[in-house]
């Protein structure tokens, strides 16, 4: 294939760019060989000629098919090279917010600087158990690799993780450790995974440090194994540690940070056991406000301090410890706040009573002066003598920090091995998994020796990345037996001899470091003596003599030789050392207990960073000499040793390698740096495993893939039965170089390029074969387009024309009328127009000439005016033009005689110069002066008088202004006053005004009163007469009444109804809540119990003799028998309860908190159970009383009661009325009246008065007539009906109770006893028929009646009262006991909190258990009491019968002839009960349950048949009326059925056919338990089979959650089952061939979707899902059971594909759309086969089908938005963005989904309340029930098969 082929028109390539460092464009023409420039276009939209280089003629690198861009695998890429790789990551990482992605066998990780919702259990449970390339690149993936390959392959796995600072290495370990903790769990309960886990923030707060990079940056490397037993789950873990940055302590540099819990301890200063550290703000210590930001962004020390101190205390280390490490950092930073003061140049001094230092002595327990002493001074020893020498300032304060930084080192050395010791396990290791988590690359603009001690551990570790990559491919080529051609890589090796051979770098470094007088610039001629010009590696910079350049494999490094002596040799001074040794302070000198062997003058740590490893120190025998030279091992020594045993720890394992990538230097979230990404891959070695694997074949494809995608190339002559030909044949014909492609034996090899060859080759017969269509189709559509315009067109013009002629012949018709009316028209219209126009034209000349001789009078009248103006004006500029000339005038004359004067005075100055006229002058110049003194004194003397005068005149002036300003007040108040006098008066007329009006409406108002009176008279006479007629009418009115009564009765039914059901669906609702958490909690401690018999059995294992003279009842019998055995066993004897104390003691200590939450909410929920079902009951019973009363009412009351009842209602209502109606009058007539009118004495007033009261007796004495005939009806009632007197009297009662209050009460008992007294004074004359003496008794007895109704009523009042008050006293008690408790507890610590709140909790339940346990003796001993009674009465009838036999006489027995008769064999009739032994208990157990095959029951007997053969045996127990046979049976069966299902739980059969048998078990219970709410469908034989004599409501109860416990097991069985098929058949399969097309994948092989034999179909998961159904119908499994159980798996079905396809991006394009929801319909017709439509399990599918749709749909408009977020309801937010961030087209046919639109929905779906959680719950479980099923079958039919082994029992 020549370049030709490639480089032609529109083909996209790759060029160098400074900026982007690689920019896109695509050619303009076709590239001839020999061109040597190539015309590019832009994607900016420039063109540009590109060179090629004319020595080697490269072209530039050709960009990837857009199908192939955001792979998973860098490695699937067809052009392999550095643009490719970039532009790859930069796709995932920007659009599809990806940030993990493979590079053969490498993670490449990109920090994205922001949390993402990926790290959660549910991804982990997703990622568990699948293959690495199945699913999207993850650090969970590489974790289950390694976890799968320790396991299967039984070797140590490593996962290196390395990068710059700030990439994410810590975060990346993190995960992958928290990936093993969660999926492996520990082998013990020492929760070993949270230890591991525990150990993270420990390491982070002593180890890592805020730096410009990053603000957790690691600085130092660790090495973490973590140990796994046989079983592969977690049994301890060991960390080593590398390089730790010691210098961070003393320095830091600016924007950076010392260690965290430096800065932590500040943090928590203020605490009260950290106030002996003496500590402050960060600010105040020289060690940690060095760097100028002592606080982190988001991060809270003090909370990050607690987090520490937790994991500690989880990790074993104790209190005191942990104060003791606090201690000593407290002490480095006093220490480095010690300042030394000049002595001279030789010495310094510390200045006395020093605070620091004092602080520091008192922390570290060492003595102030010494300390002082050896601060300032060192010793030197010589051959013969020991001499003190001081030092200078800067020695003492160098030896200072070296000493922090030691001290710092040796506790870090400390905490790590303590860590160890509590990851340690006394298990022995199977195996192991490492967590490698060090330094990369790294190139500063000074570099030092920690820089080239990182870079040289570097080196070493690619070396062996690059080994391993070989040998990866090696294997691979020789696997498929292709031939191995060499490739050629970049060996290291010369590098790494540079730094480590003999005299290598680090060797020169340590003979340097032994010479007495070797300093940094003699090392460096060194090196460039032994390495310069003789190794291509080494180099010397141009302007420098103290630095070298090494050429590493990612760049060339240029280090400073300043400092590396000093801290390969990391000089300490031994006798500082020997006072800290001496500290009373006893964990100071544990820190240095191997000193002997690793501190001297000359060696120790470095200032840099130490490496610490675990070998530990072995004694050594031998010469003192060679200890000697044990101590002299300098820090690079350390640092190679270390690193050779690390290097040697990962070539002995497999490694797994994670290249952390950080983005940009800004920490910006999802933003991308070329440059920087560059040169990291460059440095981390993906570009050189991508340079390694180009070199080869790096594209791999099955026969199947390969012959599945380009299938489109191949004509059907070259398809033959062989794919493995038919795929050579038609690569010879497409790929003419074979050199370009290799077959193996299952995978076709191809070089780089050539799938993108293929790919274009693809493309273009595709968009052949597409146009092909379009042009037929579009031919066919146009041809059947233009027949039906012709056929149409034809018809169209056929109407037009017959419908044009109608319409010429209409407008022919239409037009000579028109032009007859026209004519008329037009002469009427011009006539009118004339008219109008005649008009108006006279009425504008008359308005016009108007205006004209208007306008000439106004302009004569301007012009008169104009003439006035302008004489003015005249007259006005004359005056002042006469003015201007005057003064003109003036100053003219002014301007000549000053001329003049200045003339007169010049001659007087040259007159006054000469002598004669100076003598002249001076001869009278002393008169003049003295006239001149004369005047002044005269003018002063004016002056004052002046002033005086003036002074006088301005007090009289002011006076006088005081007076008038007073008089100006004065006469302003007198006008405001006249002001308001003058308003006040207006308001006075104004209110005499208001006053006459109200006068004369006062007086209009009184006669209106008065007749009003005189009519209120009259209508009040008329009311008082209306009255009659209207009692006429009460008896329609009562009608009607009774009428609304019942319409209002129904209305009140109807409500309660609709509150009843809508109550009955919020019931319905908490209750399936309520049984979701009970299942959960039956579920926790289903797992709980298991955990409990595991622990047994292994303790059992473990003791394998058993201690004399005790004898241990089987664990699970005795702990069961304590559940299950209720109230019966408490009437036992005292001997039973002692032998269940036992177990049940052995029980506590395991999770006795846990057993007692669950009963207590076992409890609490039975009770919420029981008050809504009384609840409910009681509402029911309202309602059906309501309509009883409605009922019975009218039958109860007759007629005539209820007529006389409404009159007196009637009555008293109008008697109301007129009352309100008079004190209105009254209020009336008081206040409007006049006084004179209104006065008591007036004429009106009395007449209004006796009229009213007057009309108010009268009504007293109708309402009194109204009780007499009341009292009158009762009587002769009475008469009529004397046995009846208790039903009218309660009659009666009811009338009493209807009355309102006490005073309707007492008036009407008043009443009746006038009434009575009066009927008793007269009885003699008005009792002619004794009608009187009747009434005069009926109201006697009613009296009494009513006299003791209300005593009674009084005294129950009285009694409940008492009861309330006693009540409401109880619980005053009992909130004050509780609000004391919650008192003390809240005073106490969080675990004494927690242990009292438990004690409280468990004291109550034991208060309510012996309360019970009280009543329950109670009840037994009245059962007992009447089994005694019937026992005796059932002897006294024995003894009846007995003498009525004795009564016939013997003779009669003996004459009778005795005659053979045959008697025929009567068919027994049978009870439905079983008769077992006692003792054949265990037997019928193990029988029935324990060793019953499910599946011959199944399909030979009649269903449920072991659960009516239990019921049977319990109804023989129950007619036995033997309690201690009826638990015990049920005991054991329950027992037996937790056995059976423990041993066989994972068979599907098993436990559906016991979950079957508990079911229908627990109905037999219901059905014959006797009560009637499950009585309803007995026939009335089944009736008589009910139990008798037990109510086993409670073991009802205990099946029940059994039931519950088999269902969810099931659940777990059946997600076992399907789990493996659903992936593949739902999402990889191709149920529909041909329409997805695969992807060319890279090494991470994904499941292929060929189906081969191996795997999983659609039509597998419905051969599974038939299976299940059969093997449920056939076990008589409920219907309803059913259904629940098939909406479950449905439900699992959907997670589970949808979880997968969220982590898959392959799987997120249109055609794999299509392909779910054809497998989606094919399970909904599976449904409709099964008739299970109606199960609920459709709509579980709901999400999966959206998300299915959501990849078919447009993805480009708003529209398209819309539509999305109105149709993905059942989907989150976050499933939504992750499907479209996901969405990867197949073919080059289909388009991305830009980020604008996915940034459009997220605007949309802002508002939407839901999860952020991205997966399902796979392992959520809908909770179940059991609706109550009766059976049909009857008991005394049953036949019990012999194959049962059950013949020990016989049929009642």
């Amino acid at each position: 294939m020549a370049a030709s082929e490639l480089y032609t028109k529109f083909a996209r390539v790759w060029i160098p760019d400074p900026e982007e460092v690689w920019k896109s464009a695509e050619l303009i023409k076709d590239y001839k060989p020999g061109d040597k420039v190539l015309l590019l276009h832009l994607e900016e939209g420039k063109d540009l000629e590109y060179r090629l280089d004319p020595k080697t003629k490269e072209l530039p690198h050709l960009r990837n098919p857009d199908i192939l861009v955001g792979e998973n695998d860098l490695t699937a890429l067809s052009y392999l090279h550095e643009p490719a790789v970039l532009h790859n990551l930069r796709v995932r990482f920007i659009d599809s917010k990806l940030i993990y992605t493979y590079c053969g066998i490498v993670l490449v990780a990109i920090n994205p600087y922001e949390q993402l919702p990926i790290y959660g259990e549910d991804i982990i449970n997703a990622y568990s158990g699948q293959n690495m390339g199945d699913m999207d690149p993850h650090i969970f993936a590489v974790a289950e690799e390694a976890y799968k390959q320790m396991a299967r392959d039984e070797r140590n796995q490593s996962i290196i993780v390395s990068g710059e600072s700030g990439a994410g290495k810590t975060v990346s370990a993190k995960y992958a450790m928290r990936y093993f903790a969660t999926v492996s769990g520990s082998a013990s309960e020492a929760n070993v995974e949270e230890k591991v886990l525990a150990s993270n923030p420990i390491m982070e707060s002593i180890g890592n440090a805020k730096t410009t990079r990053n603000d957790n940056s690691s600085r130092f490397g660790k090495y973490i194994e973590i140990g796994f037993d046989k079983r592969y789950r977690i049994i301890g873990a060991n960390m080593r540690t590398y390089l730790l940055e010691k210098s961070r302590v003393v320095f830091q540099a600016e924007e950076e940070r010392n260690y965290h819990i430096f800065y932590q301890l500040c943090a928590s200063a203020k605490l009260p056991e950290f106030k002996m550290l003496r500590l402050g703000n960060a600010n105040y210590f020289h060690y940690t406000k060095q760097g100028g930001s002592p606080v982190i962004e988001g991060v809270d020390d003090a909370k990050e301090m607690a987090h520490t101190r937790q994991a500690c205390t989880l990790l074993g280390i104790s209190e005191s410890y942990q104060m003791g490490i606090f201690r000593i950092l407290a002490g480095i930073l006093h220490l480095g706040n010690v300042g030394f003061t000049f002595r001279d140049s030789d010495s310094c001094t510390i200045p006395p009573k020093h605070e620091p230092l004092s602080i520091f002595c008192d922390l570290m327990g060492v003595d102030y002066e010494e300390m002082c002493h050896w601060l300032c001074h060192r010793k030197l020893a010589t051959a013969t003598e020991t001499y003190i020498k001081p030092i200078s300032k800067l020695q003492a304060t160098n030896a200072r920090d070296a000493l922090a930084k030691h001290i710092y080192a040796k506790l870090f050395n400390w905490i790590v091995d303590h860590v160890n010791q509590a990851l340690h396990s006394a298990v022995k290791q199977h195996s192991f998994i490492g967590v490698l988590d060090i330094y990369g690359f790294e190139t500063f603009e000074i570099n030092s020796f920690e820089q080239f001690c990182i870079n040289y551990a570097n080196e070493k570790l690619q070396q062996q990345f690059n080994m391993h990559v070989f040998k990866l491919e090696q294997e691979e080529y020789m696997k498929e037996q292709i031939p191995w051609t060499l490739i050629d890589f970049y060996d290291n090796q010369p590098c790494i001899n540079l730094i480590e051979s003999k005299l290598g770098i680090l060797d020169l470094l340590d003979e340097e470091c032994k010479m007495p007088k070797g300093t940094d610039d003699t090392w460096a001629q060194k090196l460039y003596n032994t390495h310069l010009n003789k190794c291509v590696l080494f180099e010397k910079p141009r302007l420098s003599n103290t630095a070298f350049i090494i050429q590493h494999f990612a760049d060339k490094v240029e280090y400073q030789c300043e400092g590396f002596l000093e801290k390969n040799k990391d000089t300490v001074f031994e006798e500082q050392i020997r006072v800290l040794k001496s500290s009373k302070f006893k964990m100071l000198p544990e820190l240095f207990q191997d000193d002997e062997k690793t501190i001297s003058p000359t060696s120790a740590t470095s200032s840099g960073r130490t490496p610490l490893t675990r070998t530990p120190a072995k004694p050594t025998k031998g010469r003192p000499g060679q200890a000697a030279k044990e101590h002299k091992k300098t820090v690079g020594h350390q640092f190679r040793n270390s690193l050779h045993l690390l290097m040697e720890t990962l070539n002995a394992t497999t490694p797994h390698y994670v290249r952390c990538i950080k983005p940009n230097d800004f920490k910006l979230p999802f933003t991308f740096d070329e440059k920087r990404a560059v040169q990291q891959l460059r440095a981390c070695g993906v570009l050189e495993t991508i340079r390694i694997s180009a070199a080869g074949f790096p594209s791999r494809w099955t026969y199947q893939e390969f012959f599945s995608r380009y299938r489109v190339l191949m004509k059907q002559k070259d398809v033959l039965s062989d794919r493995k030909q038919t795929c050579k044949n038609v690569l010879e014909k497409l790929i003419v170089d074979k050199d370009k492609y290799q077959f193996g034996k299952t995978k076709i090899f191809f070089r780089a390029g050539q799938v993108a060859y293929l790919e274009k080759l693809r493309a273009d017969k595709l968009r052949a074969a597409c146009i092909r269509i379009q042009k037929t189709i579009r031919g066919w559509l146009l041809r059947k387009k233009y027949l039906r315009l012709r056929k149409a067109a034809i018809t169209v013009q056929r109407y037009v024309r017959g419908y044009q002629a109608r319409c010429y012949a209409k407008f022919l018709r239409r037009t000579k009328a028109a032009t007859i009316i026209q004519k008329y028209w037009r002469m009427y219209v011009v006539r009118r127009r004339y008219k109008i126009r005649r008009a108006a034209t006279i009425v504008l000349q008359s308005y016009l000439r108007g205006y004209l001789a208007r306008n000439r009078y106004r302009k004569i009248l301007r012009e008169h005016k104009a003439v006035i103006i302008q004489k003015w004006v005249r007259g006005w500029l004359a005056r002042a033009h006469y003015k201007r000339s005057m003064q003109a005038i003036i100053y003219l004359q002014c301007c000549f005689r000053r001329m003049m004067a200045k003339r007169e005075l010049k001659k007087l100055k040259i007159e006054a110069r000469s002598v004669e006229r100076y003598k002249k002058l001076h001869i009278g110049m002393e008169n003049k002066i003295m006239q001149l003194q004369r005047k002044v004194d005269e003018q002063n003397k004016d002056y004052k008088c002046l002033m005086e005068k003036l002074t006088n005149l301005e007090g009289i002036y002011n006076s006088e202004t005081e007076k008038l300003r007073s008089d100006v007040e004065r006469l302003q108040l007198s006008e405001e006053e006249a002001k308001v006098a003058t308003g006040r008066i207006l308001s006075l007329q104004e209110e005499i005004a208001k006053l006459r009006k109200d006068l004369e409406q006062t007086q209009s108002e009184k006669k209106f009163i008065e007749e009003h009176a005189d009519r209120y008279k009259q209508e009040t006479e008329q009311l008082v007469s209306n009255l009659k007629e209207e009692n006429n009418l009460l008896k329609q009115e009562k009608e009607t009444l009774n009428h609304l009564i019942v319409e209002q009765a129904k209305e009140m039914t109807e409500t309660m109804e609709k509150k009843l059901i809508e109550e009955t669906k919020q019931l319905e609702l908490d209750l399936n809540d309520e049984r979701l958490r009970y299942q959960n909690l039956l579920n926790e401690f289903s797992r709980l119990e298991e955990r409990y018999d595991d622990l047994k059995e292994e303790m059992t294992l473990m003791v394998n003799v058993p201690k004399p003279g005790h004898k241990r009842t089987d664990s699970t019998h005795s702990s069961n028998e304590s559940e299950y055995t209720f109230s019966s066993e408490i009437a036992e004897t005292e001997d039973i309860p002692s032998r269940t104390e036992e177990p049940s003691e052995k029980k506590v200590p395991l999770d006795m908190s846990l057993f007692l939450k669950l009963q207590k909410r076992v409890t609490e929920l039975e009770q919420e159970k029981q008050v809504m079902q009384d609840e409910l009951d009681r509402k029911e019973e309202q309602v059906l009383r309501s309509k009883a009363k409605e009922e019975e009412r009218p039958q109860i009351r007759g007629a005539e009661l209820e007529y006389e009842s409404l009159k007196r209602q009637e009555l008293e209502s109008e008697n109301k009325k007129l009352k309100n109606e008079l004190n209105e009058l009254r209020k009336a007539l008081s206040e409007k009246s006049a006084p004179e009118v209104t006065a008591p004495g007036a004429p009106a007033y009395r007449v209004l008065m006796d009229q009213l009261t007057s009309v108010s007796e009268e009504l007293d004495v109708r309402k009194e007539e109204v009780l007499i005939l009341r009292s009158q009806l009762v009587s002769q009632k009475e008469a009529i009906q004397p046995k009846n007197t208790m039903t009218d009297s309660t009659i009666l009662l009811e009338d009493v109770q209807k009355m309102k209050d006490k005073g309707e009460i007492a008036q009407a008992y008043i009443g009746l006893k006038e009434t009575n007294r009066s009927s008793a004074m007269d009885c003699h004359e008005l009792n002619e028929d004794g009608e009187l003496w009747l009434v005069y008794e009926g109201l006697k007895q009613a009296n009494r009646l009513l006299e003791s109704q209300l005593q009674s009523q009084k005294r129950s009042h009285e009694n409940e009262a008492e009861a309330l008050r006693g009540e409401i006293q109880s619980l005053k008690e009992e909130n004050n006991r509780q609000q004391q408790l919650l008192a003390q507890n809240l005073q106490l610590p969080p675990e004494a909190r927690i242990e009292a709140s438990l004690q409280h909790e468990i004291t109550r339940l034991t208060n309510e258990n012996l309360d019970l346990m009280e009543q329950l003796e109670k009840q037994d001993k009245t059962v007992r009491k009447l089994k005694k009674q019937l026992k005796v009465f059932a002897k006294k009838i024995g003894e009846l019968e007995v003498g009525q036999m004795e009564n016939i006489s013997p003779g009669q027995i003996i004459d009778e002839p005795i005659r053979p008769v045959n008697i025929p064999r009567k068919e027994k009739d049978f009870q439905g009960m079983l008769e077992y032994k006692k003792d054949d208990e265990q037997k019928l157990v193990k029988n029935l349950i324990l060793e019953l095959k499910p599946r011959g029951v199944a399909v030979n007997l009649i269903p449920g048949l072991p659960a009516y053969i239990l019921f049977m045996c319990v109804r023989h127990a129950d007619y036995l009326n033997d309690d201690q046979k009826v638990r015990s049976l049920l005991t054991s069966t329950i027992n037996s059925i937790k056995k059976v299902l423990k041993k066989r739980g994972d068979d599907f059969e098993t436990v559906s056919f016991w979950l079957s048998n508990t079911c229908r078990f627990l109905h037999c219970l219901k059905q014959y338990s006797g009560e009637e709410g499950f009585m309803k469908h007995n026939t009335s034989r089944q009736n008589e089979h009910c139990l008798t004599n037990f109510d086993l409501a409670e073991y009802r109860q205990v099946l029940s959650d059994l039931a519950i416990q088999i269902y969810q097991q099931l659940v777990r069985v059946l997600e076992n089952i399907l789990q493996p098929m659903i992936v593949s058949g739902m999402l990889e399969h191709e149920t529909i061939q041909g329409v997805s097309g695969v992807k060319p994948t890279g090494l991470r092989k994904r499941t292929s979707s060929i189906a081969d034999e191996g795997t999983y179909t659609l039509d597998s998961i419905l051969r599974q899902l038939n299976s299940f159904h059969s093997v449920m119908c056939q076990h008589g499994m409920d219907p309803e059971l059913i259904k629940q159980v098939v909406k479950q798996m449905f439900y699992i079905v959907g997670a589970i594909t949808l979880n997968n396809l969220l982590l898959r991006k392959d799987m997120c394009s249109w055609s794999k759309g299509m392909q779910i929801r054809y497998n989606v319909s094919q399970l909904e017709e599976w449904l409709r086969d099964k008739n299970l439509m109606n199960s609920g399990a459709k709509e579980t599918l709901e999400p999966l089908i959206q998300a299915a749709q959501l990849l078919q749909v447009k993805k480009k408009t708003d529209e398209d938005a819309e539509a999305i977020c109105s149709m993905c309801n059942a989907l989150t937010t976050a499933q939504i963005v992750k499907v479209l961030n996901l969405y990867t087209p197949v073919n080059e046919f289909e388009e991305r989904v830009s980020v604008s639109f996915i940034r459009t929905i997220q605007m949309r779906l802002r508002d939407r309340k839901d999860s952020p959680q991205l997966l399902m719950d796979a392992k959520h479980i809908f909770p179940v029930t059991f609706p109550f099923n009766p059976s049909s079958l009857a008991l005394e039919t049953i036949q019990i098969p012999a194959s049962l082994g059950l013949g020990f029992i016989s049929r009642v």
